[in-house]
C-alpha cells in the first residue's frame, strides 16, 4: 500500500464531509484544535485493546452504549450521568450472568457528527443542508442554523472534554462503588419490573460482599469492587476534526478524540478517505457491517486496518436487522474465521430495524431489537465462534422513543417524551430489559 501519512486521506474519495463556505476558518479551527491537549493517552488505548483481546478469546464480554448523537444543548451533570449509570446496571447484569468481565465502552464524549443519506433536506418547498450533527450544524430548519460552521468544531472538543472530566470522576471517585449498588436506579426505573429485578440482584450483590468480609477479605482494600474502567468512542466521521486531534509518542500516531474510533456503513470503502486516515492510528477501529456486506470486502478491510493481525485491534458491529441477521451474518462470520482472524463480534441490533409510523415519526421495535440479539448469537453458536458484545444506542432518561418492551409503547405514547437529535434509543427501563433478556442468553451458553 502507498506510504501513510495523517493527512492522506485528502488524496481519496471522502464521503459524508460538510462543505464549508470559509476554507480559512475551517483551517484556524483545525490549527486551534492541533494546539489543544489530548482528550485521551496513548496508555488507555493499549489498556483497551489488551481488554478486547480477552473479548475475542471468550474471556470477558463488550458493552458498547450512548447517544446515536450528542447535543450541545445536553452537556449537564444529569444526562451524562444517567447513561453512565444504566451502562453500570447493564455491565453488573451481565457480569453476574455470564460470570466474566465486561468492557464498558461509551458511545459518548464526542459522537456529534451523524451521516446522512442526502446532503440536503426539504420542507415547505424549502431546501438546506441537512443536520449532521451538532459538530457541524444546527437541527433547527433555518439558513443560518444548518450553514456548516467550524466554530463547532472547537465547541465539540470542549463538551468532549467536560463530559470526560465528569466521566472520569464517576468512574474512579466512589459513585461506582459496588457497595453503592442499590443507589444507581433512577426513580422511573426503579418502579419498572426491570427495577424491581434489578433490585432483587442488588440484593444478592450486597450479600456477597457481606459474606466476603465475614470470611476476611478486605473489601475495603480491593479497588475492582471501588471503581470501574470507562472508555469512550465515536464515529470517525469528521476527518478535519479527527486528524486535528491526531498526536504522536514514541510509538507513532493515535486518534486523541476517543479510545475506540469506528467506521459507518457509509464510510467503509477500502480505498476511501476514512480508511485511509483510521489505519495510521493505535486506537481500537470498529467497523460497521450492513446486510450488504460482501465476504471479500471485509477481508480486504482486515487486511489494510489490522494487517499485523493484532489482538484487540478490530471491532466488527454487525448491524443486519432483525428479518436478515440469520441469513446475512453466517458468511461473513465463516469467511473472517476460516482466514485465521479473531475481531471482536459485536452485535449492533438498533440500525438496521428502524421504522417510520403512520405520522412519519423514526421509531424501533424492542421485539425487533430483540430478535436480532438472539439471531446473532445463534449464528455464532452454528459458527463456532464468539459473539463478542453488544453495541446499542440508549439514554438513561425517560425518553419514549422505541416502541414496545415491558412498557409496552405504543405509537401514541412516543410523543410524550420524544426527544433524540437524530435516531431513536432505548431509555433505561428498556435498556436494562434488555441487559436481562441478553444475561439470559449468555447464561445459557455457560451452563451448556
Amino acid at each position: 500500500m502507498a506510504a501513510w501519512s495523517p493527512s492522506s486521506w485528502r488524496d481519496r474519495p471522502a464521503l459524508q464531509l460538510p462543505a464549508y463556505a470559509d476554507p480559512g476558518a475551517l483551517r484556524a479551527a483545525e490549527d486551534r484544535l492541533r494546539g489543544l491537549p489530548p482528550l485521551i493517552f496513548p496508555g488507555e488505548i493499549a489498556q483497551l485493546r489488551g481488554r478486547l483481546a480477552a473479548v475475542a478469546r471468550g474471556e470477558a464480554f463488550l458493552l458498547q452504549g450512548g447517544d446515536c448523537a450528542e447535543s450541545f444543548d445536553e452537556p449537564g451533570q444529569d444526562a451524562v450521568e444517567s447513561t453512565f449509570r444504566v451502562i453500570l446496571q447493564m455491565a453488573v447484569v451481565l457480569t453476574y450472568a455470564a460470570a466474566c468481565p465486561v468492557v464498558k465502552v461509551g458511545r459518548i464524549a464526542g459522537q456529534f457528527a451523524k451521516p446522512r443519506s442526502s446532503d440536503t433536506e426539504t420542507q415547505g418547498g424549502v431546501t438546506l443542508p441537512s443536520y449532521r450533527g451538532d459538530i457541524v450544524n444546527g437541527a433547527a430548519f433555518d439558513a443560518a442554523a444548518r450553514a456548516p460552521d467550524p466554530a463547532r468544531l472547537l465547541a465539540a472538543y470542549s463538551h468532549s472534554a467536560a463530559t470526560l472530566n465528569l466521566l472520569r470522576a464517576l468512574a474512579q471517585g466512589g459513585f461506582a462503588d459496588l457497595h453503592a449498588v442499590h443507589r444507581w436506579t433512577t426513580g422511573f426505573v426503579r418502579q419498572s419490573p426491570q427495577g424491581e429485578r434489578f433490585e432483587e440482584l442488588a440484593d444478592r450483590i450486597t450479600q456477597s460482599l457481606a459474606f466476603m468480609q465475614a470470611c476476611g477479605f478486605d473489601a475495603a482494600r480491593a479497588p475492582q469492587l471501588h471503581a470501574v474502567e470507562f472508555y469512550t468512542s465515536h464515529e470517525a466521521l469528521h476527518l478535519h476534526y479527527e486528524e486535528a486531534l491526531l498526536r504522536r509518542d514514541d510509538a507513532g500516531c493515535y486518534g486523541a478524540s476517543a479510545h475506540m474510533l469506528w467506521l459507518g456503513e457509509r464510510t467503509r470503502q477500502v480505498d476511501g478517505a476514512h480508511v485511509e486516515f483510521l489505519r495510521g492510528l493505535r486506537n481500537v477501529l470498529g467497523v460497521k457491517l450492513g446486510p450488504k456486506a460482501d465476504p471479500a470486502d471485509v477481508l480486504r478491510l482486515l487486511d489494510v486496518l489490522d494487517p499485523g493481525h493484532e489482538p484487540g485491534r478490530i471491532v466488527l458491529i454487525a448491524r443486519m436487522g432483525s428479518e436478515q441477521v440469520g441469513e446475512r451474518l453466517p458468511p461473513l462470520l465463516r469467511a473472517v474465521r476460516d482466514a485465521g482472524r479473531t475481531p471482536v463480534w459485536c452485535c449492533d441490533p438498533m440500525h438496521g430495524n428502524t421504522v417510520a409510523t403512520a405520522n412519519g415519526t423514526k421509531t424501533r421495535d424492542f421485539g425487533r431489537i430483540l430478535q436480532e440479539v438472539r439471531g446473532f448469537f445463534e449464528a455464532h453458536a452454528r459458527e463456532g465462534t464468539h459473539p463478542g458484545g453488544l453495541h446499542f444506542e440508549m439514554t438513561g432518561q425517560d425518553v419514549t422513543e422505541c416502541r414496545g418492551g415491558a412498557q409496552a409503547l405504543d405509537d401514541a405514547a412516543l410523543a410524550a417524551r420524544y426527544r433524540t437529535a437524530c435516531d431513536p434509543r432505548l431509555n433505561g427501563s428498556q435498556s436494562l430489559e434488555l441487559a436481562f433478556l441478553v444475561a439470559d442468553v449468555l447464561n445459557a451458553a455457560r451452563r451448556r
